[in-house]
Formats: C-alpha cells, sequence, structure tokens
C-alpha cells in the first residue's frame, strides 16, 4: 500500500520584500518655512545694518562740515574785527599829518573837525583795546601795548603839529620824516599782527595746522 507522500517544508528563509515609505512629519514641514523665515530676517538686518550705518556715516560727514564751516566763520568774523582794531590805531596814526595840513583860512572850523574826528578815535580805540583783551589775552597785550606807545608817539607829534603854523602852499603838504617820525611802531606793529596770526593760526583744525607747519618746513 502506497502512502501519499507529504512534502517537508522548506528549511530556506522566505525573504519578504519591504518597502519603505518616506512619511512627511510635522516638525519637517514647519522646519521648510522656519528657515525661509531665518534667511529673509537675515537679509532684512544686514539691509538695515547698512542703511543704519550709511545714515551715520552721512551724519558724521554733515556735522563735520558744519563744524569746520562754523570755524570758518568764526576766523573770517576775527580777522574782519582784529583788521578794525588796527585801521582804528592807523587813523590815530595819520591824525598829526591831518593836523599839519589843515586849512589855514578856516581855523576854528578845523578846530571842531579835527577834534571830533580825534574825540572818536579814542571812542574807537577804548572799544578794540576792551574787545582784544576779551577775545585773546596774547592779542590784547599786544594791542595794548601798540595804543600805549601810538598815543605817547603820535599824540606829542599832534601837540607840535597844533603848535605849527597851518600849511599855506601845495609843497607843504610833503611832511618828511624829520618833522613826524613814527617808525619806531613798527616793531608794536609788527607784534600786534604777529599775534593775531598766532591766535587765528590756532583755530585751524589739526589737520590744517599740521599740513602748514610742514609747507613752511
Amino acid at each position: 500500500m502506497t502512502l501519499p507522500t507529504q512534502e517537508s517544508p522548506s528549511l530556506a528563509p522566505t525573504t519578504t520584500a519591504v518597502t519603505t515609505t518616506a512619511t512627511a512629519t510635522p516638525s519637517s514641514l514647519a522646519s521648510a518655512p522656519a528657515s525661509a523665515a531665518t534667511g529673509a530676517g537675515a537679509l532684512t538686518s544686514a539691509v538695515v545694518s547698512g542703511a543704519v550705518l550709511a545714515a551715520a556715516i552721512t551724519a558724521t560727514i554733515n556735522l563735520w562740515l558744519a563744524r569746520s564751516r562754523s570755524r570758518e566763520e568764526e576766523r573770517a568774523r576775527l580777522r574782519r574785527a582784529f583788521a578794525e582794531a588796527f585801521v582804528a590805531y592807523t587813523t590815530y596814526k595819520e591824525l598829526p599829518y591831518a593836523i599839519r595840513r589843515r586849512h589855514a583860512d578856516q581855523a576854528a572850523d578845523e578846530r571842531v573837525r579835527l577834534s571830533e574826528i580825534l574825540r572818536e578815535i579814542q571812542a574807537q580805540l577804548a572799544y578794540h583795546l576792551a574787545w582784544t583783551a576779551l577775545e585773546s589775552p596774547a592779542v590784547g597785550r599786544a594791542y595794548k601795548n601798540l595804543v600805549q606807545h601810538l598815543r605817547r608817539t603820535a599824540g606829542t607829534a599832534m601837540h607840535d603839529a597844533w603848535e605849527a603854523p597851518a600849511i599855506t602852499t601845495d609843497r607843504q603838504m610833503n611832511v618828511p620824516p624829520t618833522v613826524i617820525d613814527l617808525s619806531e611802531l613798527a616793531q608794536y606793529e609788527t607784534a600786534y599782527l604777529d599775534a593775531v596770526h598766532t591766535h587765528l593760526h590756532e583755530l585751524l583744525p589739526w589737520w590744517k595746522r599740521l599740513w602748514r607747519r610742514r609747507l613752511l618746513r
């Protein structure tokens, strides 16, 4: 009797094909917009930082230009004021010549006219003496010294001019140094102008002072 044959189970391992499918998780979906937002934020921050830096540089340049203009305007104002002080000095210095050349036929009128001029100049000198001393002690001292010698030297010359007779001819218009000699004032004029130059030079920006110093070498 033949028995039915029974197939024995295979001992070889059975291979099962496994298919892996990538599944998008919520965290990965959220990370993409976050990365984009981070990049945009960095770009915006860079743009804003650049704009702030440009604005700061512009403000600094404008401030520097404003200060430079202000300093130049201040130097120009001082130059005019110091020049006006010197004009008052030279006007007083010319009075001995004006007195010598007064009109002989209008003695009374000439005395009044020249006395008024002298009074006005004295007032101007007093003003400039006070102003220069307040503006710069060094310039004030130089101007005070100049005016002191002016009053002594030109004052004596004015006294002598009033004592002398008024001119009556064209030739007498030429007043030689032997009659009026104010040459000793030259050294005090130079001292005053040097003091003014030094004071104005100190008001220059440091780089301009350095540049001028190198040019003078």
